[in-house]
Formats: C-alpha cells, sequence, structure tokens
C-alpha cells in the first residue's frame, strides 16, 4: 500500500466533490480519475437529483472518462474516491481496468473493495486493481459524519456511528 504526495493532492479533489454532494443533499462522496497525473473524469454521488440508481460518484467519473478517451478501458489510471467503492462500482472498476483505486474510508456496511468483499482484487477475475485505503481518511470520515449527524440530529447519530456503516483507517 503506497501512498504518496499526489494521492493526498487528487484526493483533496474528490473531498471537494465530496462537499458538493453534500450541498446537492446527496450522500457527500466524491471522486476523480487521474492519467498521467491529470484529472481525466470526476463525480460526486447524484442518485437523488439524477433519478439513477446508478449514478455513484466512481461510476460518473468512469463514465465521463471513458466519453473523453472514446473507449471503456481506462488502463493505467488510477480512481480517488472518499469512501470505499460498492460492489457496483469495485466490479466497474474492474471492468474498466483501471490499474489503481485509492480511497479514504471504509464502508462497512457496503464495501465491495476490502470491508465486504474484495472485488478490485479478486484473483479470480480477469483484471486486478491495486488497492490503496487510507489516504486523508479522518477528512473524508469527518464529511460522512458531518452529513449523517445533520440528516438524522447529532444524538441519534453519534449512537449510530458508533457502530455504523463507515470507518476510519490508519493502516495505509
Amino acid at each position: 500500500m503506497q501512498t504518496n504526495n499526489e494521492d493526498e493532492k487528487f484526493m483533496e479533489i474528490a473531498i471537494a466533490l465530496a462537499r458538493e454532494a453534500r450541498q446537492a443533499k446527496e450522500v457527500p462522496v466524491g471522486a476523480v480519475l487521474v492519467k498521467d497525473g491529470a484529472v481525466v473524469g470526476r463525480g460526486f454521488n447524484s442518485p437523488i437529483s439524477r433519478v439513477d440508481p446508478t449514478a455513484h460518484a466512481e461510476i460518473l467519473a468512469l463514465r465521463e472518462a471513458a466519453q473523453r478517451a472514446g473507449n471503456y478501458r481506462l488502463e493505467g489510471t488510477t480512481l480517488y474516491v472518499t469512501l470505499e467503492p460498492c460492489v457496483m462500482c469495485a466490479g466497474a472498476l474492474v471492468q474498466a481496468r483501471v490499474a489503481r483505486l485509492v480511497f479514504g474510508s471504509r464502508d462497512l456496511r457496503f464495501g465491495g473493495a476490502r470491508s465486504k468483499f474484495r472485488l478490485a482484487d479478486n484473483e479470480l477475475l480477469n483484471h486486478r486493481v491495486e488497492v490503496v485505503e487510507g489516504v486523508l481518511a479522518a477528512d473524508c470520515l469527518s464529511i460522512l459524519r458531518d452529513f449523517f449527524e445533520e440528516r438524522r440530529g447529532a444524538a441519534a447519530s453519534r449512537s449510530d456511528l458508533a457502530d455504523a456503516d463507515i470507518a476510519e483507517h490508519d493502516d495505509a
């Protein structure tokens, strides 16, 4: 699990996108896809506003990059996302041939890369994505906690988050 200053730089962009999702009253997750040091795709969660269950941050970033590249294969890219991808998104990373996944916080309920399933780098699949977790985890987790506290009320949210769906990991 190799992280670097570039990982933090691009995760900051993903965090800014998560804040945009929060302003739009969507679950605050942001993602950027990077190739050769340049952002080629970006997205933030918007299934509510788009009325689209697949409008996750990762999927939107992949779609934008594929359109730009004119190819669904996005080899040599790195996806930075504030929350561990779900099964759908982890599968899409494999299908797109993304080289590397960098995420902030684990999703203990729906995580498809580490927490519940290990799809991104599963040896049974034809492509494996290198997975790095915990980059700016505290910042990524804070955005999610603030969002859910605001939605549920601070008192209820504290107890919900104690055994909740998201987690900070310092093992990166």
